[in-house]
């Protein structure tokens, strides 16, 4: 059944290019026959909207026939935003920064000029720098060099690796631990660059879910290993200082990825190596 409906739409699609072919004749036949008295241009013109409309159709029909295709994300290639920043941008960054953090000063009520912040701005524009340092390295350049063929099949598990982040929705920390493990297909992956992974991650403005997927997808991307888990298990400060304010809250998120995910045995091995330890 499944491969009679897919043969329908293939046909269907292949029917549609050639309607829009005989439809595009058609119209450019009548369009020359009633355009005869206008002007050379105006005829140019109409004809140039008619071919338009049906390339444009055309082109949405290769679009189609090739969904079933879609383009693979690369983490390994994402391109770092300030990876190209040389010192001068960044002092233009700070001293733009610490505009606005005087703005935010007067806006909340206090005084910019007062002694105790009168470095406050530039303070607070360089701090925001480094909490963000993430946005200035990219994966491929980290793990680039250190990628070894090693005839390993044994889980590596690194755990309860100290973050820091900050919460894209309000722009506030959040913080914790997290622990890392893989299965290896013939190559593994330099023990400290498990860490700068989760370092690049989370000095960016983030999310725990997405961060927890990402630091997964780029190990599985860098040594393709027969799978890969995470945990990562945080602090809030967006729900601990305001909000919710419930102190003692934690959230935790894990990602599972090839034999982790359809292997019961290894994912528990893992979730027993891997727990974290109250922080």
């Amino acid at each position: 059944m499944t491969s009679q409906s897919t043969d329908i739409v293939f046909i269907d699609s292949t029917t549609s290019r050639e309607c829009h072919l005989f439809e595009f004749t058609s119209k450019l036949r009548t369009i020359m026959k009633v355009n005869q008295d206008l002007p050379h241009d105006s005829v140019n013109l109409t004809v140039r909207s008619v071919k338009s409309c049906t390339c444009s159709n055309h082109d949405n029909g290769d679009s189609d026939r090739n969904t079933n295709a879609p383009r693979k994300y690369s983490v390994l290639d994402e391109k770092a935003l300030r990876e190209d920043d040389t010192k001068l941008v960044r002092d233009q960054r700070v001293q733009t920064m610490s505009r606005s953090y005087e703005i935010i000063l007067e806006s909340i009520g206090e005084d910019p000029t007062r002694q105790g912040l009168l470095k406050t701005p530039k303070r607070a524009a360089e701090a925001l720098v480094f909490f963000t340092k993430g946005y200035e390295q990219s994966i491929r350049e980290i793990v680039s060099d250190a990628i070894f063929d090693e005839d390993c099949e044994n889980m590596v598990v690194v755990k309860e690796i100290d973050m820091y982040s900050l919460c894209e929705h309000h722009m506030v920390p959040f913080f914790g631990k997290v622990s890392v493990g893989y299965l290896p297909n013939k190559r593994v992956l330099g023990l400290s660059k498990i860490a700068r992974i989760v370092e690049v991650f989370s000095r960016r403005l983030q999310v725990q879910e997405r961060l927890t997927r990402q630091i997964a997808e780029a190990i599985a991307e860098a040594i393709k290993p027969r799978g890969v888990a995470v945990i990562v298990e945080c602090l809030h400060m967006c729900m601990i200082m305001r909000g919710a304010q419930k102190v003692n809250s934690r959230t935790t998120t894990s990602a599972m990825l090839g034999v982790f995910r359809e292997d019961p045995k290894s994912r528990e091995e893992f979730l027993s190596l891997g727990r974290i330890n109250p922080f």
